[in-house]
């Protein structure tokens, strides 16, 4: 080994004469002749680091010390210094180890490089074990390694260890300073603990430490980031009064700020308000502006502030082309996007995957799945590869589109070596909701399978598509299956999980079943939504469980959530049904007291059963209520009157209503048209009351008018809703 080190090139530099073994181990033997060679040892090591060839430094350092010649204390700790100054810190810990090994007793500033690897490495915690040997060592604790520390900490995102660092450091040796205090602001914004990062602020403004542009930024930039926008003209306003002049950062900060939270008014101002203070705008700021103008469709706007932005001779860049893309297909105008792209590549600005994807978005939003597919082959010939994005976005046009065998295709493409692109679980969940849609359950069930088999663990909206799917079909050993599985792969069920399976056993009339899965729901979470209520209230109420029924009213009336009007209306049909009126009264009145407008199917069931009831009077005046509350009677309403004024006899109101029907050119369905002829054959045929009727169509049309198209929309919007006539 030593023969090695000396036929070194490097060594000989400075031992020219030593070439053989023996003659260097007996020049080694005298302590003279060593301390010399430590004196030109020391001299080159620091020659090479004043020449920044600290690679070569160390190299040399390396072999002299195997050697045994071990450069001073003061060289080797020399040594780690410049490569810290260098952000050697990988060397840094190389040398710094090799010299302790040799007994050598590191400086503070070699302790605090080493303190500083630790923290780029990632272990912080080490990095204060150091601190420990600093002070065992006799050295003083300064600010600037207390925020090293801190850095570390808040870098890798453990927030409450720096907080806990902060408080002791500030306890044993001395507060940090506004290094600090910014270091920890900035971790507390970024592990969203805005409320600590402002208590921090107060606490810098009671020590009389004066707040700087990088506090103000730091905070600001975690206001905006939640939307806080109010108090961020709060902290500008601070600023103004401390005259702290914001930069371009925090300027961008801002703008960008409001424009995500869709204020892009004031987004402008800020803008003119910078260019007033001389301060000029960048790329990124316009970019901003552009989006939010984009997304709420002022394209005359966006045109002027990409005018503006030209004239400031800012050079649009790929974002810019991306936002106006999309802000002109949001607005249906795909063919001027269409221009904007090849104005894109006229310039020779590169459009990116992030831009293709935005225009394939928008051309399938708007029906043209057929041009987003040209689009993606000209993506390719363009040279861009479409990345799962890319698939994902027009495999969903395709399928929304009815077009789920091309869908299965473009599926099949993205597995070739040609293209391969490794589908993710959206990929999955888009072809199996197709299928499901479809009702093409096994090959849904196989799209399951080959996710398995790619070692891609489904995701709660996978099962939740397939359970409502097999529910749907009324293949209940399927449902649970998935439900097994969901609970096998640790998967959290969320409320549209439940939901599915309680109506869906409700749907099946397995009530007691769908019960047992609202009581788990209610007590493991999460919280049943009023359409988990309302469903099983209309199947106990289907049932004619009234007391249970009334039970679980009073029991939603008691939790968050608050019934809406279709529990109203499936808990007053139910009590009607019941003959219990009078909780039927009170029902309408807590309605009222709750300012729940009722909608057209709350007064069909009112005429519906108060007719029945014999309660003319009320029922009428009720369908008197209907137009000037925005409701068109239908069929169902008017077969309701129809009915009680037969039952009592009114022929003359009957006539009358029928009039009102033509009138209003009503389309008579079967049931209508039969309630009339029952209640017509009972009428004397030399009676003059024939006469006054109003002619009938000879044929029936369709059932397809728009009032009871309209009720059927809400039948099923609400399948909870398909009440039952006694």
């Amino acid at each position: 080994m030593i023969i090695k080190h000396c036929l070194n090139p490097q060594f000989h530099l400075f031992i020219p004469s030593l070439t053989l073994v023996n003659p260097l181990i007996k020049l080694f033997s005298t302590n003279v002749v060593v301390d010399e060679q430590i004196n030109r040892v020391d001299d080159k090591l620091k020659d090479l680091c004043q020449s920044s060839k600290l690679a070569d430094a160390v190299s040399f350092f390396d072999n002299v010390v195997e050697l045994g010649l071990v450069p001073s204390e003061s060289t080797c700790n020399y040594l780690v210094q410049a490569l810290a100054r260098c952000n050697e810190y990988s060397m840094v810990y190389g040398v710094f180890t090799r010299m302790t090994r040799v007994g050598i007793s590191p400086h503070f500033l070699s302790l605090g490089a080493l303190i500083e690897f630790y923290v780029l490495e990632g272990k912080t915690e080490l990095g204060i074990g150091v601190l420990g040997s600093i002070l065992i060592r006799g050295y003083c604790l300064n600010g600037y390694l207390g925020n090293v520390i801190l850095k570390g900490f808040c870098r890798d995102g453990e927030v409450v260890k720096a907080r806990g660092f902060f408080d002791e450091f500030g306890r044993n040796v001395g507060c940090l300073d506004i290094v600090g205090y910014n270091t920890l602001i900035r971790g507390l914004c970024k592990g969203k603990k805005l409320e600590e990062a402002f208590e921090l602020k107060a606490e810098m403004e009671s020590r009389n430490l004066k707040l700087d542009l990088v506090t103000y930024t730091t905070l600001i930039k975690g206001l905006c980031k939640e939307g806080r926008m109010d108090e961020v003209t709060g902290l500008l306003d601070e600023m103004k009064v401390m005259d702290l002049d914001a930069d371009t950062i925090l300027y961008d900060e801002v703008i960008c700020g409001h424009c995500h939270k869709g204020d892009v008014r004031k987004g402008k101002e800020i803008l003119n308000e910078m260019l007033s203070k001389g301060c000029r705008p960048n790329v990124n700021m316009y970019n901003n502006l552009i989006h939010g103008l984009g997304k709420r469709g002022m394209f005359k706007e966006v045109s002027a502030m990409v005018h503006f932005m030209t004239e400031d001779g800012i050079c649009l860049n790929v974002s810019t082309y991306t936002n106006l893309i999309e802000a002109l297909c949001k607005g249906g105008k795909v063919t001027q996007a269409r221009k904007i792209l090849d104005l894109m590549l006229e310039k020779g600005v590169k459009p990116s995957n992030v831009t293709y994807n935005v225009f394939i978005n928008g051309l399938c939003k708007h029906g043209s799945v057929l041009d987003a597919l040209k689009l993606l082959e000209f993506m390719v010939e363009k040279g861009n590869k479409p990345d799962v994005v890319t698939y994902n976005t027009v495999m969903k046009g395709l399928c929304e589109d009815g077009r789920v065998n091309d869908a299965l295709t473009l599926f099949s493409m993205m597995l070739e070596d040609k293209y391969h692109v490794k589908p993710d679980v959206f990929t999955y969940n888009l072809l199996i909701q197709g299928l499901c849609r479809e009702d093409r359950l096994v090959e849904a069930a196989n799209i399951l399978n080959k996710m398995v088999e790619g070692e891609i663990c489904g995701n709660i909206v996978t099962y939740n598509v397939l359970i409502g799917a097999y529910f749907k079909a009324g293949n209940i050993h399927k449902a649970m299956g998935l439900w097994k599985q969901i609970l096998h792969l640790k998967l959290i069920p969320n409320a549209y999980t439940y939901s599915l399976m309680i109506n869906g056993f409700c749907k099946l009339n397995l009530v007691n079943i769908a019960k047992g899965i609202f009581s788990r729901m209610r007590s493991l979470g999460p919280s049943p939504n009023v359409y988990d209520y309302n469903t099983i209230l209309a199947t106990l109420c289907s049932e004619g469980s009234i007391l249970q029924a009334k039970k679980l009213f009073q029991e939603m009336k008691n939790s968050k959530c608050n019934p809406d009007v279709t529990t109203f209306n499936t808990i007053i049909d139910a009590s009607f049904v019941a003959r219990d009126i009078q909780f039927a009264e009170e029902l309408l009145e807590d309605m009222h007291q709750r300012r729940l407008a009722p909608d057209l199917i709350s007064f069909s069931i009112l005429i519906n059963r108060l007719s029945k009831l014999g309660r003319l009077k009320e029922a009428r005046s009720i369908f008197d209520r209907m137009l000037p509350s925005g409701f068109t009677p239908d069929n169902c309403v008017y077969d309701s009157l129809l009915k009680g004024l037969g039952e009592e006899g009114k022929t003359e109101e009957i006539v009358n209503l029928l009039h009102q029907m033509t009138d209003k050119g009503m389309v008579l369905d079967k049931k209508t048209v039969t309630t009339i002829l029952t209640y017509l054959s009972h009428i004397s045929a030399d009676s003059d009351v024939i006469n006054l009727l109003p002619s009938f169509p000879k044929e029936t049309p369709k059932e397809s008018s728009l009032p009871c198209r309209e009720l059927l929309m809400k039948l099923k919007l609400h399948p909870q809703l398909q009440l039952q006539v006694p």
